[in-house]
C-alpha cells in the first residue's frame, strides 16, 4: 500500500502497480463482457438461421435390407469378397444404388464412374473364383471394395475443377498418390465429391456445384472441405471415403456427420497430385479417412501412408489401462465461440467414465496452455508456409485473383467465386500478417510442453469444436471456429475424432483425441474405447431389418 512516507521512487513503483492492477482488472470484465456478449450473439444466429432453415430439412431415405451390407466395415467386407461369402459387384452395385438414392438429398456427387466400376468389380470376381493366393491378398487388403473420394485428389478421367469455374470442364489425367494407392491395394473408385474452393472454407460449397447438405439435419452444414465425403460415409453410401486435412478438413465434416475421423502424423502421406501439390514440400496437411467404424481407420491410414506407414506403427496394440490423459475443457481464442453445453456435457461424461476407470494415480489431468488462446492466429502464420498460393490456385496458376476487386464485382454479381473465397483472399492480402517471432516462439512453446507430457501412452481430449453442426452460411458469422482442429495441425500432431452419439436436436456429438506424433494408434485405440461407451456412430436413417 503506497503512503506519504514513500521516497519519490517507491511512490512511482506503487504507482505502476497500482495501475497494472487497474488494467487487469478492467481487462477481465471486457473480456468476461465480450464472452458474454458472444453467448447472446450465438443464440441469436442460431434462432435467426433456424426459422429459415429448419422449414427445409429433408429426411434422408430408411437403408433397405438389400443395402444393409453397406453397414459394414470396410475391413469385414474386404475380408467377406476374399472368402467368397460376398460378390464385389454386389457390393459396388449397392454402393451405386445407395449414392442414387441419397445424393438428390445430400448433393455430396460432382463425378461418378459407375459403369467403369461395375466392370472392375466383375473382374475382381473373376480372378476371386480362378483362385488367388494369400500373398496377392495380402498385397490388395481392399480388394473389390468400392470408394470415394473428394474431388480434389485426382482420380484419372474424372472432374477434377477444386469447385472453381475455371476448371469446371478439367479432367485429371493421372491418379492423386493416395488414389493410386488405394486402387494398388485393390479399392475400387466409383465417384468423386464436393469441395469447397481449393478445399479452404468450413462449408462445402462452391458455384460449380452448389451446397451438400448433412445427413442429420440437411439445413445444416457438413462442414469443410471433405464434406461430401462425410455425408456419403454418414448416409451409409460409401464403405471408404478418403479425405484431406489442412485445418480440420477431415476431422469437422467427421464430427458435423457423427463419424470416426483420422489425421495422421504430418508428413507421413503423400499430398501429390492433391489439389495440384508435387508432393515434395513440407506440410501440415495429411491425407485420411472419415468412417462410421473406428477399426477402418488404421488398416486404410497404412495404405496410404506407404512406406512410411511403418513408422506410424499403427499395428501396435495398446493397454487402455496404461494410458494416462489429459484434458482442455476449452480453447481461450476469444475469436472463437464458446463450447456449447452439449458438447460440454459430452466431455464430462467422458472424464466420468475414464476417473471412475482409472487408478486413482491416473484420473484425467487438466491441462492448459496459452497457446490455445491464440489457435486461430497460430494457424493463419503457418499457413504462409504451405505451398501453392490461395489467389494463384483460384486463377488456376494463371495469374492472380484479387480479394477486394472480387468484392467490388461481387456486389454487381460478376464474381465467379464465393464470398467465403472472398473473405479468404482479403485475409490473406489486406488484413496485417501475425508476427513471425511471436508465432514460431508460441508454436514452439506449445509444442514443445505438450511434448514433455504426451509420451507413448498419453493422450489429450480436446473439444471437437464450440459448437455441433452449425446452419448453412452461419459460418460467415463465425469464421474462426475451426481453429479447435486447426492448431493440430500446426503442431503436426495426429488427431481423432470420436463420435459420442446425438443430442437432443438430433445432431451429432464427439470429441478429439490428441497423440504426439507418431503414435496415431494411440489415438485409434482411446477413440474406439471412447466411441464404444458413448455410442459412436448413431445413423441418419432407420435400418430396415
Amino acid at each position: 500500500m503506497c503512503t506519504a512516507s514513500d521516497t519519490n521512487t517507491n511512490n512511482s513503483q506503487c504507482g505502476t502497480k497500482t495501475n497494472k492492477i487497474f488494467y487487469g482488472i478492467m481487462g477481465n470484465i471486457i473480456k468476461q463482457a465480450f464472452l458474454v456478449f458472444r453467448i447472446y450473439l450465438d443464440m441469436v444466429i442460431d434462432v435467426v438461421f433456424g426459422l429459415f432453415w429448419e422449414g427445409k430439412r429433408m429426411a434422408i431415405p430408411d437403408l433397405d435390407k438389400k443395402h444393409r451390407m453397406l453397414t459394414e466395415s470396410a475391413v469385414t467386407l474386404a475380408a467377406k469378397i476374399r472368402n467368397g461369402d460376398l460378390k464385389s459387384v454386389d457390393l459396388v452395385n449397392a454402393c451405386i444404388e445407395r449414392i442414387q438414392l441419397v445424393n438428390p438429398i445430400l448433393n455430396a456427387v460432382t463425378d461418378e464412374r459407375f459403369e467403369e466400376a461395375r466392370k472392375e468389380a466383375q473382374d475382381v470376381d473373376q480372378m476371386i473364383e480362378v483362385g488367388l493366393t494369400d500373398e496377392y491378398f495380402q498385397q490388395k487388403p481392399f480388394l473389390g471394395v468400392p470408394f470415394t473420394a473428394k474431388e480434389s485428389h485426382a482420380v484419372v478421367g474424372m472432374l477434377h475443377t477444386l469447385g472453381i469455374k475455371v476448371r469446371s470442364h478439367v479432367r485429371a489425367h493421372t491418379d492423386a498418390e493416395c488414389v493410386r494407392l488405394l486402387r494398388d491395394a485393390g479399392a475400387i473408385p466409383v465417384a468423386v465429391t464436393n469441395v469447397p474452393e481449393i478445399n479452404k472454407w468450413q462449408e462445402t460449397r462452391n458455384n460449380v456445384y452448389g451446397q451438400t447438405n448433412n445427413p442429420y439435419h440437411t439445413g445444416r452444414t457438413t462442414g469443410g472441405s471433405s464434406g461430401g465425403e462425410a455425408a456419403l460415409a454418414a448416409a451409409i453410401a460409401s464403405p471408404i471415403t478418403l479425405c484431406s486435412d489442412i485445418g480440420g478438413s477431415t476431422r469437422m465434416p467427421g464430427f458435423y456427420c457423427g463419424l470416426y475421423a483420422l489425421n495422421p502424423t504430418a508428413e507421413h502421406t503423400s499430398l501429390k497430385g492433391s489439389v495440384l501439390r508435387t508432393g515434395l514440400d513440407p506440410t501440415m496437411a495429411s491425407i485420411g479417412f472419415v468412417s462410421r467404424h473406428c477399426s477402418d481407420l488404421g488398416p486404410l491410414t497404412k495404405v496410404v501412408a506407404g512406406d512410411k506407414a511403418k513408422d506410424l506403427n499403427l499395428d501396435r496394440v495398446v493397454d487402455l489401462k496404461s494410458i494416462k490423459y489429459y484434458y482442455v475443457e476449452t480453447g481461450k481464442d476469444l475469436r472463437v465461440s464458446l463450447i456449447s453445453p452439449d458438447l460440454r456435457k459430452a466431455m464430462n461424461k467422458v472424464l466420468m467414465k475414464l476417473t471412475e476407470e482409472a487408478d486413482p494415480d491416473k484420473a484425467p489431468i487438466k491441462y492448459y496452455h496459452e497457446g490455445f488462446s491464440y489457435m486461430y492466429s497460430l494457424w493463419r502464420y503457418w499457413m504462409t508456409k504451405e505451398t501453392g498460393s490461395f489467389s494463384e490456385l483460384l486463377a488456376n496458376n494463371n495469374g492472380k485473383v484479387y480479394g477486394v476487386i472480387e468484392l467490388i464485382k461481387k456486389l454487381f454479381g460478376l464474381s465467379e467465386y464465393t464470398l467465403a473465397a472472398i473473405f479468404k483472399l482479403i485475409d490473406d492480402q489486406v488484413l496485417p500478417a501475425v508476427n513471425k517471432d511471436w508465432a514460431e516462439q508460441l508454436t514452439k512453446q506449445l509444442k514443445d510442453d505438450l511434448l514433455s507430457k504426451l509420451d507413448a501412452n498419453s493422450v489429450l481430449l480436446f473439444p471437437s469444436a464450440p459448437l455441433p453442426a452449425p446452419y448453412h452460411y452461419s459460418a460467415f458469422l463465425r469464421p474462426f471456429n475451426f481453429a479447435y482442429w486447426g492448431i493440430f495441425n500446426v503442431l503436426k500432431f495426429p488427431a481423432a475424432q470420436v463420435p459420442l452419439g446425438l443430442n437432443g436436436q438430433g445432431l451429432p456429438l464427439g470429441i478429439q483425441v490428441v497423440a504426439s506424433p507418431k503414435n496415431d494408434a494411440l489415438c485409434l485405440a482411446v477413440a474406439e474405447h471412447l466411441g464404444k461407451a458413448f455410442g459412436g456412430y448413431v445413423p441418419p436413417c432407420r435400418i430396415v431389418e
